[in-house]
């Protein structure tokens, strides 16, 4: 092996060599962090208590308000992001021209690149507004506006690697679908689609990790305020949110209300965790099956 070719391979398994390690020094500082906490708060209570106030004279650690309020937001970005992102990739893949695709898709992507704090001052002041001419109603802060904001952040990644995957799927199905007498329509969504199924779930549980770990569209117009609730029309606070509430400065370091942040991020990063793997676990079913 000649000495370039060497230095290139050290350099790369360096660069592995530091990303594992980054990983688990990660991995390590949660689990010693949250083990510190959970010494003095009952995993018990943790995981299923109802009221999480951790800065209140009266403490109480209950993960639940903050579960809810991150499932729901979440649910609601997917909601928007899904259907929106697969059609954009059905009409980029099989009715756009070459040109028409090379100009859309960079677009779509730079959505993916605004800030997330553009975003969530978007939801405060254009969305919530919005919303509330059609739902009177609607309180000032709530989950359902930052969910629809990043529903339209998160498409990007939805229609992206869905129309790589569209894109990947060989000719002669859609010339065996269009020899058979099928429209374009239906050649899209009844062969091209479910043999692209793999990518396309991938994408949606990616934009999905991606929306659990959304911080400040959450922090700026969803109110912060930790209630157990799956009504969008309530102002709710996320997990993401609430660490960064507590590292705000304000709590003492080494406190018992500092832990907190280090329970709800293994939390997160247990969810993000599961997500990634069941992606992984899906796209290598789905290509065993059409090999």
């Amino acid at each position: 092996m000649r000495k370039g070719d060497k230095i290139i391979e050290s350099w790369l398994f360096l660069s592995a060599l530091i990303t594992i390690l980054t990983t688990l020094g990660i991995i390590i500082i949660l689990v010693t962090r949250s083990f510190a906490f959970f010494q003095e708060v009952s995993i018990f209570n943790f995981l299923t208590g109802t009221r999480w106030t951790p800065l209140f004279e009266d403490k109480n650690f209950g993960i639940l308000p903050l579960l809810s309020g991150t499932l729901l937001t979440t649910f609601i970005a997917v909601a928007v992001a899904l259907p929106l992102g697969l059609i954009i990739a059905v009409y980029l893949n099989e009715y756009a021209s070459k040109t028409v695709r090379k100009i859309v898709k960079p677009i779509l992507e730079i959505l993916a690149a605004v800030p997330t704090v553009v975003y969530g001052f978007f939801a405060l002041i254009v969305v919530t507004p919005l919303l509330q001419t059609f739902l009177p109603s609607l309180p000032g802060f709530n989950a359902l506006s930052p969910g629809l904001v990043m529903g339209i952040m998160i498409m990007p990644f939805v229609s992206s690697l869905s129309e790589d995957a569209l894109y990947s799927v060989p000719q002669p199905l859609r010339e065996a679908s269009y020899g058979m007498g099928s429209t374009r329509l239906q050649t899209a969504f009844r062969v091209i689609v479910p043999a692209a199924s793999s990518g396309i779930i991938a994408s949606v549980i990616l934009a999905l990790s991606r929306a659990i770990g959304e911080t400040m569209i959450v922090a700026i117009a969803a109110g912060q305020q930790p209630v157990f609730t799956f009504n969008p029309m309530d102002p709710v606070a996320t997990i993401t949110a609430s660490i960064v509430q507590v590292s705000l400065g304000d709590v003492p370091h080494g406190s018992l209300e500092y832990k907190t942040i280090f329970a709800a991020g293994i939390l997160l990063f247990l969810f993000t965790f599961l997500l990634n793997n069941f992606s992984f676990w899906v796209n290598r079913k789905f290509k065993q099956q059409y090999e």
